[in-house]
């Protein structure tokens, strides 16, 4: 049987959650999680509701949701917006399937160029290094 937790102080509040106090205080400020009032004395106490609130924040971090997003996506934890949540995944996806296009195309550079030191001839000049020397002197930055 799972016992509730509801009178947390705010480091066993962290601990139970998984990260650490100043996370926690980063989240306050940025809105990401309520701060509660202090009804014991001059101390906050916290609960089951928001250990799994800040759960829920580390794990759409995990999958790449931004602060930003995920302050997004509590706005609509009701469960009447899911149309909303559902295109603001859909963006997720969208950015997290263009990396994974340009991650491909790093490790095929990559490992050609990485082959092509094993196989060098004894050159004076390593290909990976010449190649990267190259494109750094041609790569235009704004």
């Amino acid at each position: 049987m799972k016992t509730k937790l509801d009178n947390l102080t705010i480091g066993v509040f962290a601990k139970a959650a998984g990260v650490n106090v100043e996370t926690i205080r980063y989240y306050q400020r940025r809105g990401l999680l309520p701060q509660p009032e202090k009804l014991y004395g001059s101390i906050r106490r916290y609960g089951d509701s928001d250990i799994a609130r800040v759960k829920f924040i580390k794990f759409s971090q995990r999958l790449g949701f931004s602060l930003d997003e995920v302050a997004q996506l509590l706005t609509l934890e009701d469960g009447t917006n899911c149309a909303e949540a559902a295109g603001i995944a859909e963006h997720k996806l969208a950015d997290i399937r263009s990396r994974l296009q340009d991650l491909k195309q790093m490790d095929a550079v990559l490992s050609r160029l990485v082959r092509q030191c094993h196989h060098g001839d004894n050159k004076v000049c390593c290909p990976l290094i010449a190649s990267l020397r190259q494109a750094a002197n041609t790569a235009r930055f704004a």
